[in-house]
C-alpha cells in the first residue's frame, strides 16, 4: 500500500480486482499443494471455492450490472466460463479464469490509476479567502461572503478572488491562466480585474463587480465540471473485437455440447475461447505505451488517449504557451531619420538592465542576439505609468508607452507608425522620439513544421487555431505557422462549444496549456496539456502531459501511440486466432476443459510476451 494512504484510499485508486486476483491466485496455489502434496482428500478444494465467493461472484455481480445496462464486453466470455466450469464441478478451471479476468482489470486499473481530477485542482488553486477593507481596517473574510462593492485588499502574489475594477494603486497581474495573454498586465486605477488572475508586487485595493459564484474563475470551473459530466464514452478495443467474437465463441460452444451431448464439450470451448489476450494482452501494451512515454517526457493520465490519438482528424491548438514560447520577443525596430538601430538598442538595452516590465528581457535579449556591448545608466527611475528613465552615454534616455507618449504630447500619434499587432514602446533620446519597438509572442521554433506535417503524415483533416487572444495576433501567428483556420478572443465557454460541436463530426485532438483550454480539453476525444508546471489545472484535465513544452514530444506521443496500438492489435488478433484453432480442437472432443484452460494461460503467455515490445527502444519516434 503506498504510504500515506488507507486501505480504502487504495481500493479506489488500484480497484478491486487487484485483491481478487491476489487472493485467486492464492488459493489456486494452496489447492495444487494440497490435492498434489498433502492429499488431504475432499477438504483440498475449499481454497478454490472460498476463490469463487470471494472473487468470482463480485465479478459476475458487476457482469449482471453490465448486462442491464446493455454493455456486451470482451469479458462476458469469462463469466460464462466462471459459471459453466462451476455448475460442471470444474472449480480450477473455474478459479482460473477467475484469474484471468480479475487479473486483466487489475492491469487496466493499474493502466488509468492517474485519472484526471480537474475539478479537485481548479478548486485547490482558488483562493478561499479575501480581505475586506473598511474604515476600520482590513479583515478577513470567506470568499463567498464578498458581495458587490465591497472594497477588498489583494496582496502580493495572491490570487484575486473576485473579479473587480482596481479602486487603488499601480501594479502588474499575470492573467495568462486565464485569457491566453502571454504578458503580465499593468493595473492601475479603472484597470478590470479577473478573478484567478495573480497579482505581482504591490498591493491592490479593488472593488468587487461580480458575485464570486458569478466570476470568471467560478464560470471557468463551471465549463470544466459541465464537460467532464458531458464527456462522452469511447469504446475500447477490446470491447470493439469482443463484441463479435463472444457470439461467435458462444454458437462454437453451443454447437459442440448439441453434436456431442456433453456439457463439458461447451465447457471446454469457452475455456480456450476465453479472450485473454483481449483482457491482459491490450492492457500490457498500454502499460507499455505509458512506460515509453514517461522515458521520452511525456505523462499519461488517461490510457484512452494510446488507443484514440492516431484516429483525430481534426487539430485544435492554442497559441500562447503552445504555439509559441509564451513571452514576447522584439521583432521590428522603426528608427526616425539620423538613428541607427543598434545605437537604439544599446541605450535601451542598458536601461532596461535595471526594469522589471515584461518588455524589459526582450530588449536585452535582441541586444545580446545582435552582441551588442551595453552602458552603465545613471539616474534610473520607473514610477508606475510613467515609463523608464535615466541617461546613457550622456544622452537623457525615456522608454514609454504610445497613450501615456500622446498624453504627455511628447509625440503626434501622425509621427507613428500605424498601430499594428504585437505589443510596443517608444524609445526618447534627449526629448525626442527616437524609435518605436514592436513586440511579438515568439513563435516556437518547430511550430510550423510540425503544423505542416501533420496532414500528410498524421491525416489530419484540418488544423485549428483557437485562441482567447486578440484577433490581429492569433491571424498573425496563423500566418507564420501556416494555419488557415483561426478562432480569435475565444472565452473557455465559446472554446468548448466549438470543440464539442466539432468532436460530434470528427474525433478530435485538442493541445493546449493553460486553465481556460482545461473545458474544452475534457471536450476533445484526446488532449495534451504542454509543460506541466504551468498549469495543475490543465495537467489534471488533459489525457497526457508533456513536460518541457516541446511539439516534438507532441510528435513523439503521436507515434508511440500509433505504435502501441498496432502493437495491441497484432496481440488480440494473434491471440484470437490462436484461441480459435484451440476452440476448433475442443468442439471435436480434443482438447478437455482444464487442458484447455492451461492452453489459453500459454496463449496469454504469448500475447503478454508480444505486447512488451512496446517497451523495446525504437530509433525513429518523429517525422518532421
Amino acid at each position: 500500500m503506498p504510504p500515506g494512504k488507507s486501505s480504502f484510499g487504495w481500493l479506489k485508486e488500484y480497484g478491486k480486482d487487484a485483491p481478487i486476483a491476489i487472493f485467486t491466485c492464492t488459493a489456486i496455489f494452496t489447492y495444487l499443494a494440497l490435492h498434489y502434496a498433502w492429499h488431504i482428500g475432499p477438504m483440498d478444494a475449499l481454497p478454490l471455492h472460498l476463490a469463487l465467493l470471494a472473487g468470482g461472484i463480485p465479478l459476475l455481480v458487476g457482469l449482471v450490472r453490465q448486462l442491464f445496462k446493455l454493455e456486451f464486453g470482451s469479458d462476458w466470455l469469462a463469466g460464462v466460463s466462471i459459471v459453466t466450469a462451476a455448475l460442471l464441478h470444474q472449480y480450477l478451471v473455474a478459479c482460473i479464469v477467475v484469474l484471468m479476468l480479475s487479473g486483466g482489470s487489475a492491469l487496466e486499473q493499474y493502466a488509468t490509476r492517474k485519472a484526471s481530477s480537474a475539478l479537485r485542482a481548479l478548486a485547490k488553486r482558488m483562493s478561499t479567502i479575501a480581505h475586506r477593507v473598511t474604515e476600520a481596517g482590513s479583515t478577513v473574510i470567506h470568499v463567498q461572503d464578498v458581495i458587490v462593492g465591497d472594497m477588498l485588499a489583494i496582496f502580493p502574489h495572491e490570487v484575486c478572488p473576485v473579479d473587480g475594477e482596481v479602486i487603488e494603486g499601480h501594479g502588474e497581474m499575470d492573467e495568462s491562466y486565464l485569457t491566453g495573454e502571454p504578458y503580465e498586465i499593468a493595473k492601475a486605477p479603472g484597470s478590470q480585474v479577473l478573478s484567478g488572475a495573480i497579482n505581482q508586487d504591490t498591493v491592490l485595493k479593488i472593488r468587487a463587480t461580480r458575485l464570486p459564484v458569478h466570476s470568471r474563475y467560478a464560470r471557468i470551473l463551471k465549463a470544466v465540471e459541465e464537460a467532464e459530466q458531458d464527456r462522452p464514452k469511447i469504446r475500447r478495443i477490446a470491447d470493439r473485437l469482443g463484441a463479435w467474437y463472444t457470439p461467435i465463441a458462444l454458437l462454437v460452444g453451443a454447437l459442440g455440447w448439441i453434436v456431442s451431448g456433453s456439457a463439458e464439450r461447451f465447457l471446454a470451448v469457452v475455456v480456450i475461447a476465453t479472450p485473454c489476450p483481449l483482457l491482459i494482452g491490450i492492457p500490457v501494451a498500454i502499460i507499455g505505451g505509458i512506460s515509453l512515454a514517461a522515458k521520452r517526457g511525456v505523462i499519461i493520465k488517461n490510457p484512452k488517449i494510446l488507443e484514440e490519438i492516431d484516429t483525430c482528424e481534426t487539430f485544435f491548438f492554442d497559441k500562447t504557451g503552445t504555439l509559441t514560447y509564451g513571452r514576447p520577443a522584439l521583432t521590428d525596430v522603426f528608427c526616425r531619420a539620423g538613428v541607427t538601430k543598434a545605437e537604439i538598442l544599446r541605450y535601451a538595452a542598458s536601461l532596461e538592465q535595471y526594469s522589471r516590465h515584461p518588455l524589459a528581457q526582450a530588449i536585452l535579449d535582441a541586444a545580446k542576439a545582435a552582441h551588442i556591448d551595453l552602458a552603465a545608466p545613471t539616474g534610473v527611475s520607473e514610477k508606475q505609468g510613467a515609463g523608464l528613465s535615466g541617461s546613457t552615454d550622456g544622452h537623457q534616455l525615456h522608454i514609454t508607452g504610445r497613450t501615456q507618449a500622446i498624453a504627455n504630447n511628447l509625440v503626434a500619434n501622425s509621427e507613428l507608425q500605424p498601430v499594428a499587432s504585437g505589443l510596443e514602446c517608444l524609445v526618447f533620446l534627449d526629448g525626442r522620439f527616437a524609435a518605436l519597438l514592436r513586440f511579438h509572442d515568439e513563435p516556437r521554433a518547430d511550430s510550423s513544421s510540425f503544423v505542416r506535417h501533420l496532414k500528410p503524415r498524421h491525416n489530419a483533416r484540418q488544423v485549428i487555431l483557437l485562441s482567447g487572444d486578440r484577433q490581429v495576433e492569433v491571424e498573425h501567428m496563423a500566418q507564420i505557422v501556416g494555419i488557415e483556420r483561426v478562432y480569435a478572443g475565444a472565452t473557455p465557454e465559446e472554446k468548448l462549444k466549438l470543440v464539442t460541436e466539432e468532436t460530434s463530426k470528427h474525433r478530435t485532438l485538442f493541445v493546449g496549456d493553460g486553465i481556460n483550454d482545461a473545458p474544452a480539453m475534457l471536450a476533445a476525444t484526446a488532449s495534451i496539456a504542454l509543460g506541466g508546471q504551468n498549469s495543475d489545472v490543465t495537467a489534471e484535465a488533459a489525457d497526457a502531459v508533456v513536460m518541457d513544452s516541446s511539439l516534438r514530444k507532441v510528435d513523439e506521443l503521436m507515434h508511440i501511440a500509433r505504435r502501441t496500438r498496432s502493437i495491441a492489435l497484432q496481440t488480440a488478433i494473434g491471440g484470437m486466432i490462436l484461441s480459435g484453432i484451440g476452440m476448433l480442437l475442443a468442439v471435436v472432443g480434443w482438447l478437455p476443459p482444464l487442458t484447455g484452460a492451461i492452453t489459453q494461460e500459454v496463449i496469454d503467455l504469448a500475447a503478454v510476451l508480444n505486447a512488451l515490445r512496446v517497451t523495446l527502444r525504437t530509433t525513429q519516434l518523429s517525422d518532421f
